[in-house]
């Protein structure tokens, strides 16, 4: 059906902590000066990208996904598993966490939870992030939250560009001013609230916090996952492993001239951090640019890629 790139309509989301660097970088036209999150490859039911070429143009990928699994090499699931976002840190955000997917299936009804991992696109001198905690008991967590420790109590780190980081459900965390990133996580939208400095939502209350569901799904004592990044030249790209676990794996790709032909393993995401470059098919060539997002689906075999640019790249390891 399939033997081109399916490009993808980037979504954007609102938020108070959002800004209008996502138009700076990409060029995308936001529709709020607080736009906060481009969800770039999503099928989630609370925003699912439009399919703009091919067969299936004006379809969804929430549709796609029930309707032709076959481009999805028959992956089982429910619902498409990945979300790819681009997060626009112009203010911090709320201090967080995320369940696991048995307690999203018990408690919130949903199929996935979320773990999920970051490549920072951009960061402002002295940006952190929140990633872990000092606490080494559940009782010490609970205390310093109601104390207002939270000095004490959050881990930060410096961060810049290039940095990658992974955040399986469980770890509390946080985004940080001036930070610009390319997220990769299971296709869930389920948010704990620890700490959210004590800002007003849009109605002029204090946005809900969520201490008892954090506390149960918190990791505690926290434990930094090991992860180890590798990088291999091959001719005309430099690849980047970054990182292949339960969920997903995810690599950095450089392309600089013509590369030699890549085997589809089954289907790829794509997003186009910077370049232009051409994907070559069967012979017939599809130019993608810095913004882009698309899918190589299953019924691409091998391709082959050619100009200057640099993407990340992910696709699932869910088992069929």
């Amino acid at each position: 059906m399939y033997k081109e790139p399916m490009m993808l309509a980037p979504l954007f989301k609102e938020r108070i902590w959002g800004g209008t660097n996502l138009r700076d970088m990409y060029g995308y036209p936001l529709p709020s000066p607080r736009t906060g999150e481009c969800w770039a490859i999503s099928g989630h039911e609370s925003g699912t990208n439009e399919i703009m070429n091919g067969p299936l143009a004006g379809s969804t990928l929430r549709e796609t996904w029930t309707d032709h699994r076959e481009l999805f090499s028959e992956e089982a699931g429910e619902e498409f598993p990945l979300l790819t976002k681009i997060l626009d840190a112009n203010d911090k955000l709320s201090v967080q966490v995320h369940p696991d997917d048995t307690y999203a299936k018990e408690k919130e009804s949903k199929p996935y939870g979320k773990t999920e991992c970051w490549y920072i696109l951009d960061a402002e001198e002295d940006a952190e992030i929140i990633l872990g905690h000092y606490a080494t008991s559940e009782e010490e967590f609970r205390e310093r939250v109601d104390n207002g420790e939270w000095d004490e109590l959050l881990r930060p780190l410096k961060v810049e560009a290039g940095d990658f980081f992974y955040v399986p459900s469980g770890t509390i965390h946080a985004i940080g001013a001036g930070v610009r990133i390319l997220e990769t996580q299971q296709n869930s939208d389920i948010t704990y609230r620890v700490y959210d400095y004590d800002r007003l939502g849009q109605d002029g209350e204090k946005r809900e916090l969520h201490l008892d569901d954090s506390v149960e799904v918190a990791s505690i004592p926290h434990e930094d996952p090991g992860i180890e990044r590798t990088t291999a030249i091959i001719k005309g790209m430099k690849r980047e492993h970054l990182i292949s676990e339960e969920y997903f794996s995810v690599e950095h790709w450089d392309i600089h001239g013509m590369t030699h032909e890549i085997r589809n393993p089954s289907y790829l995401l794509f997003s186009v951090l910077e370049g232009d470059v051409n994907v070559w098919i069967e012979g017939e060539r599809h130019g993608v640019e810095k913004g882009d997002h698309f899918i190589l689906p299953a019924s691409v075999k091998a391709f082959t890629l050619e100009g200057t640019g640099a993407f990340i790249v992910s696709h699932s390891n869910k088992e069929k």
